[in-house]
């Protein structure tokens, strides 16, 4: 796509937060009708498809951020001069084409677009069928902010397509296409892995850890636990499992405090053989696929840790990748946790709810990547370029 300026591009912006307000009942009227249609089994799913003022506010206070941030593209990132004359530049450029694919959240065709878009990278949205009429107003509203200034439609795309027809797209695309973002579980995933012929950067699964250390301040820690676990249920920062150090005092009454504290907030609460000893009450974990599993529900799985080595390696066995908390007092043993723990964020002393680009001073945010390439964490506008090497010469010819 075309290089854009970055005044046209803020331009755009500024018309799409005007669009957003003016239109308001438009998209909740369209919302309501995502609302009245959907299965409200699946309570996470629901949560994320709600939108009302407050989550339009969100949106134009999202663009208004991204709005504000530095042009992330042609930017230099380094500049050297060969001892041949060659003058080597390597600057930031758009990917070109990205597509994501995600399920429920009609926000997410806010802000995946605007990050796109002001990274100079058309966008194609495959949204859920669940968010079919929101994300359609809300393209319709992306589409008159660009043909207000004169830009054409195709920067953003709304894409209405079955298991089937997606299949073939990411088989033969239709279109140049240069990376794609799942957001979502892990049969998406691997949906996508196994069909597409671009690169894919996995937004992973939560199935978030938190492990209580022998030396940890108890009042904090449930104070920190019950903020992950039940701030809210449909994140993927949520809090799916705790371990807890059976050195630490009082490691029984400790457990039934945990226990007590967790059940009178409705969390379902399971546990393994060791924990089973202490509350006899609580269902066992039944296979050891469970310690794989983000709940995206009011529950939690307690199990014991013989010190921070076997914690460790339950972690980066059964983890998503996502996010990680230690609770302790010993700044050393947290510093050695952080050092070892496989994932995207690691926590001392605090909750997992903060993996988010609006949380860690990004912004806006795409998807939070579990891929170690080329981006691991929030996916905001910095993250949404590549590179390119821009080199000068006078006529030199290797030799």
């Amino acid at each position: 796509m075309k290089l854009i300026n970055t005044e046209l591009k803020n331009n755009v912006l500024g018309s799409m937060m005007r669009i957003l307000d003016e239109r308001r009942e438009d998209i909740l009227t369209a919302n309501k009708k995502d609302l009245d249609a959907f299965n409200k089994d699946n309570q996470a799913l629901y949560d994320r498809l709600v939108v009302n003022d407050k989550k339009i506010d969100g949106m134009i206070q999202a663009i208004a951020e991204v709005k504000s941030q530095d042009d992330p593209v042609s930017n230099e990132i380094s500049n050297t001069t060969l001892d041949n004359g060659l003058n080597i530049v390597n600057k930031t450029a758009p990917f070109g084409t990205i597509m994501i694919i995600y399920e429920s959240r009609p926000d997410v065709t806010i802000e995946a677009a605007v990050l796109a878009f002001k990274a100079n990278n058309k966008i194609l949205l495959k949204g859920g069928k669940e968010a079919h009429e929101s994300n359609v107003v809300l393209v319709e509203c992306w589409h008159q902010a660009l043909q207000e200034n004169k830009l054409p439609k195709d920067w953003i795309k709304m894409l209405v397509m079955n298991r089937t027809e997606t299949q073939e797209f990411l088989k033969n695309p239709t279109e140049p296409l240069d990376l794609i973002v799942p957001r979502g579980g892990e049969r998406l995933i691997a949906f996508v892995k196994e069909h597409a012929k671009c690169a894919v950067l996995v937004s992973g699964r939560g199935n978030n850890f938190l492990y209580v250390d022998k030396d940890a301040d108890w009042k904090k820690t449930l104070e920190v636990i019950i903020n992950a676990k039940t701030d809210k249920i449909s994140g993927c920062n949520a809090l799916d499992k705790v371990l807890v150090d059976k050195n630490i005092e009082d490691y029984e009454s400790k457990l039934k405090d945990l226990d007590k504290t967790l059940s009178s907030l409705g969390v379902e609460i399971i546990v393994d053989k060791n924990v089973n000893a202490i509350l006899s009450e609580r269902d066992l974990i039944s296979k050891d696929e469970v310690w794989f599993e983000e709940f995206l529900a009011m529950k939690i799985a307690i199990g014991e840790a013989d010190g921070i080595e076997d914690a460790i390696s339950k972690i980066n066995t059964y983890s998503g990748g996502h996010s990680s908390a230690i609770l302790t007092e010993d700044k050393a043993v947290a510093t050695h946790f952080m050092e070892n723990i496989d994932t995207a964020a690691v926590y001392h002393n605090a909750s997992t709810r903060f993996t988010d680009g609006g949380q860690m001073g990004v912004g806006a945010e795409l998807a939070i990547s579990t891929d170690k390439l080329h981006h691991r964490g929030p996916l905001g506008l910095k993250q949404l370029v590549t590179n390119k090497y821009y080199v000068f010469g006078d006529g030199q010819v290797r030799v």
